[in-house]
């Protein structure tokens, strides 16, 4: 069987990324060196036992004769067939064991979990379970989208008997865990109170810091962790690790009625016992799961799933706590493992049996312990971030276990981010405490190496003898010494390619790809994180907190400013200083001398620093400023707008 797959890989893995086709733009062939990668990966892949693959395939009800989601005015946000084409031998361009791994997880569709259990797979990067209660549907994780939501829902309504919603659970305060609850509760139910909104504590601050205040940033960063611009294809976009791309369409938020803070926690919700977990730290900064005792199901949200995570998520977040983690599995297993016949997840396929769940999560608690504990024993042993990650490598018992191989996260990356962690991300070295800009020192590289002409020989020397992590460096200083040299562009370019083709992480090979994609054409348009429904659902003192980080000082100067912002509509007042190149909001006091006092609802403030609506106009729908309007000028022009496409691969 890997003889005649060996032969398939070599049959497709033509052509090469030569030196003569250095300003061909177009995407390139496997090169031999990548054959001959891909050749390794293969032949030390774990045993198949169909496993996987039957777990996924267990319960399968019924998919949408229409493979293509689409919103409100017809536009496709989702085409569950994007990845139909993954089947058979892997081809040059595709890692095969990650090629394995995306031929399972395709696989969409509404699916028996257990005896009033149900998730719908496939229709956004995250699952929607449902949970029968004596009237209504109880919601585990609504999706990414509002329209990819009411699809899955409108599915499940249709195959197992229409019911209303009559409760939400987000299980952690990550988007695609939360961002499609409107499309499966009508906003008359959410405004009469008829669905209850559970979450772990903190849930909105913590969505608020991920979506809000670091949002533009990780929206960007997304973009290439997910590969937003790519087409799924050999040579395109091979999913996330953990589910397939990203759907369009609405991002909403309803905010939380009912809050948990403690393990053990239950709730009785039309006539469903619900047991809770709480992991803040772990994947998230406010997680929860979810047991079923009647069903013998345990919800584990997204601390157990198809792959090794993210410590650090590539698009960016908090590092996450892996000692925490592992030790929030060995709670399960001590609480729930022994009542549990099933353990499924917001991303990826069930485990079914009682024996599976415990080895299950015996071995993906044993990985992030051995992660942590490994990158702690190398730290003390004086080795820095980028040492240890070259020198971990799992135990025979986890490189034999494919949901512990790195779809999504990696071992390199993860012990990175258990050293920054614990000692951030100098690492006692005087040289790096201080270096140049990175163009700086580009050009100074440029320059010590002989100039551009002989680092791109170098260069292409390394790409023909396959060694691209080190063409990709040099490349990379030609490119931010000098952008407009198209021939390092190019090369730069085929080289990320390459690496993207090896990868075995989907994150890994989106990334590489994206790099590529961008030096050969502009950055894409991004659609962001930061719908206007989820601002709106986001306390007020944390969008001000938020909107503090966009102010410039420079357009500001020495201007010293005070205000007073009243938000009719919620009763809330907030005082605003602006001094010293800070804003400063404080919640219900007033200020002593306000320059200019603005009144009206928390909607006209959001169009007036968000939407950047003119002043004019909101004050013709009803805002009221009452003293000097051209301070409030000053100040709203002072607050920036970050541009989605600020440059990554290129200075």
């Amino acid at each position: 069987m890997r003889n005649a797959t060996r032969i398939g890989l070599a049959a497709l893995m033509v052509g090469n990324a030569s030196p003569s086709m250095a300003q061909d733009l177009t995407a390139k062939p496997a090169s031999p060196a990548t054959l001959a990668a891909q050749a390794r990966v293969f032949s030390a892949l774990p045993v198949e036992t169909g496993q996987d693959a039957t777990f996924a395939a267990q319960g399968f009800i019924a998919t949408r004769d229409d493979p293509v989601i689409r919103d409100a005015k017809g536009k496709p946000v989702w085409n569950l067939d994007a990845y139909g084409w993954v089947q058979g031998k892997a081809p040059a361009t595709v890692n095969p064991s990650l090629w394995r791994h995306v031929g399972i997880l395709r696989q969409h569709g509404l699916f028996k979990v257990a005896e009033g259990v149900w998730q719908v797979r496939g229709f956004d990067v995250s699952n929607m379970t449902l949970i029968a209660g004596q009237t209504g549907w109880i919601v585990v994780d609504p999706l990414n989208r509002a329209e990819p939501a009411t699809a899955a829902l409108t599915l499940a309504n249709a195959k197992l008997g229409a019911r209303p919603v009559v409760a939400v659970i987000y299980t952690h305060s990550h988007a695609d865990h939360f961002g499609g609850v409107k499309g499966v509760v009508p906003a008359a139910d959410l405004k009469a109170g008829k669905v209850a909104i559970i979450a772990p504590e903190h849930f909105l601050e913590e969505a608020a810091s991920e979506n809000i205040m670091a949002g533009p940033a990780m929206g960007r960063r997304a973009a290439f962790q997910f590969g937003t611009a790519l087409t799924p294809g050999p040579q395109g976009q091979m999913g996330s690790g953990i589910g397939m791309g990203l759907a369009g369409g609405q991002t909403t938020l309803a905010p939380p009625t009912d809050t948990v803070r403690k393990t053990g926690e239950t709730r009785v919700i039309d006539g469903v016992t619900l047991e809770f977990q709480m992991v803040p730290e772990s994947e998230a900064p406010a997680e929860l799961n979810v047991m079923l005792p009647t069903q013998r199901t345990l919800l584990i949200g997204e601390i157990a799933t198809c792959s090794q995570h993210n410590i650090l998520t590539p698009r960016g977040a908090l590092v996450r706590n892996a000692l925490k983690w592992s030790g929030y599995l060995t709670e399960a297993l001590r609480l729930y493992a022994g009542r549990s016949d099933v353990v499924a997840s917001s991303h990826c396929w069930p485990h079914f049996g009682q024996g599976e769940v415990t080895r299950y999560l015996t071995l993906q608690r044993d990985n992030y312990k051995f992660l942590h504990d490994q990158s702690v024993r190398l730290m003390n042993q004086g080795l820095n971030a980028t040492e240890l990650a070259e020198a971990i490598s799992p135990p025979p018992a986890l490189a034999a276990e494919w949901a512990a191989r790195g779809y999504y996260g990696t071992y390199n990356h993860n012990a990175k981010a258990v050293y920054q962690r614990y000692l951030g991300w100098y690492d006692a070295n005087p040289a790096n405490l201080n270096p140049h800009l990175p163009t700086e020192r580009a050009k100074r590289t440029v320059a010590a190496m002989g100039g551009a002409a002989k680092v791109l020989a170098i260069a292409r020397k390394a790409m023909a003898a396959g060694d691209y992590r080190w063409s990709s460096d040099i490349l990379s200083q030609l490119v931010f010494a000098d952008p407009t040299n198209k021939t390092a562009r190019a090369v730069l370019a085929d080289s990320f390619e390459q690496q993207g083709y090896q990868a075995e992480s989907s994150l890994w090979r989106n990334m590489f790809l994206m790099a590529a994609h961008e030096l050969r054409a502009a950055p894409s348009a991004l659609e962001g994180t930061q719908s206007l429904d989820m601002i709106s659902a986001i306390p007020s003192p944390a969008l001000f907190d938020a909107i503090a980080t966009r102010l410039n000082p420079a357009a500001l100067g020495d201007a010293r400013f005070a205000f007073d912002f009243v938000l009719t509509d919620r009763n809330e007042r907030f005082a605003i200083t602006v001094a010293n190149g800070v804003m400063v909001s404080e919640a219900g006091v007033a200020s002593a001398a306000p320059v200019a006092t603005v009144q009206g609802p928390r909607a006209a403030f959001l169009g007036l620093f968000y939407a950047r609506t003119p002043i004019e106009t909101l004050i013709a729908a009803g805002l009221k400023v009452e003293g000097d309007r051209a301070a409030l000028s000053r100040l709203v022009a002072a607050i920036e707008t970050p541009d989605p496409r600020f440059n990554i691969v290129e200075p």
